[in-house]
């Protein structure tokens, strides 16, 4: 297999007319990095996966793999194999000539190019399936052939664009298991397109959140999940609420507010009113209403909550430790 190679992204941007879809973003993700680029719809997230793998025109700024400048590169000179969202197989080809196809395209004899194609359908635990055409596979099988094509031409960076979201739920807690373990075993660098804050979490080793065509936070998953740097990472990673407290604004995690009745008393808490109770299954969701106006969550470990229930309707004080609030720019 090839040998990863380092990305950077330099003020590049994606005009469409007047509307700028990519504003100017500047990344660098290390050789045999996982990185998941997260964010809603729109984000830009999307169009700046395929003007990394030369589907899309960069209308300014630089891409740069390795050492070489790929930006104005046709996507088979960069290195760069893209896993797109449909997964594409031909549906005529077996499970084999699919893998295989690339390699054909470049004029690569039948018995090497089957050779490579059974040797990456054996990676991805799909060899016995070679004869096989696409409609007699799964959509999990589908996405394991549809990942060795893509690996065949031995890239550098794997692109994916959203490869889990066709799957049902058990399946794709699954494959989330097989592509970090794949990625890990070829050690090369993945980038990951997802709107799902619970898959960059486990995948990548940088998330990167994107919001309105720019780069809002970019780091180790733990570190933007702890320490959002604005509100709307905090918003959109999920599991913070977002209070206006003494003056200024702070993200503090749901698992972080603890519920006393409303005689109590504390310097950092709000006083709301439970408007809804979820059972969870380890924990119990408390929604929340403040007398301030904001909406707030509460997770409480279910031994706690069934301690001191609270009802919907009632008036309680919710509290967070000093230590537990971290401040939004």
């Amino acid at each position: 297999m090839a040998v990863a190679a380092s990305l950077e992204l330099v003020q590049l941007t994606k005009r469409y007319g007047p509307t700028v879809a990519v504003d100017g973003i500047n990344l660098h993700i290390r050789a045999g990095t996982y990185c998941c680029l997260l964010g809603p719809s729109g984000c830009g997230k999307t169009t700046t996966l395929r003007m990394i793998a030369g589907h899309e025109a960069a209308s300014d700024g630089d891409i740069l793999l390795g050492a070489s400048n790929v930006t104005d590169l046709a996507p088979a000179r960069r290195g760069t194999a893209m896993m797109f969202q449909s997964y594409a197989l031909f549906p005529h080809l077996t499970v084999r000539d699919n893998v295989a196809f690339a390699l054909k395209m470049r004029g690569v004899d039948k018995a090497t190019r089957h050779a490579k194609a059974h040797a990456l359908l054996d990676l991805v635990a799909m060899d016995p399936y070679a004869d096989r055409l696409p409609a007699q596979l799964s959509g999990g099988q589908q996405q394991r052939v549809a990942l060795a094509r893509a690996l065949i031409t031995e890239p550098q960076i794997l692109l994916l664009d959203e490869p889990l979201s066709a799957l049902d739920p058990f399946l794709r807690i699954r494959m989330r298991t097989e592509l970090r373990r794949l990625q890990r075993t070829l050690g090369i660098t993945f980038i990951h397109v997802t709107h799902s804050q619970e898959e960059a979490m486990a995948l990548s080793d940088l998330v990167v959140v994107m919001n309105g065509g720019r780069i809002e936070q970019a780091g180790p998953p733990r570190a933007v999940f702890n320490q959002p740097s604005s509100e709307f990472v905090a918003r959109f990673i999920g599991g913070h609420n977002v209070i206006t407290h003494q003056g200024r604004q702070i993200a503090v995690r749901t698992d972080r507010l603890a519920l006393h009745p409303a005689s109590a008393t504390s310097a950092s808490a709000l006083r709301c009113t439970v408007t809804e109770v979820e059972y969870q299954g380890s924990f119990v969701q408390v929604a929340l209403a403040s007398d301030t106006g904001a909406e707030l969550t509460a997770q409480i470990p279910e031994a706690t909550f069934d301690a001191a229930p609270y009802a919907i309707g009632a008036a309680v004080l919710a509290s967070w430790d000093a230590t537990a609030a971290h401040p939004l720019g």
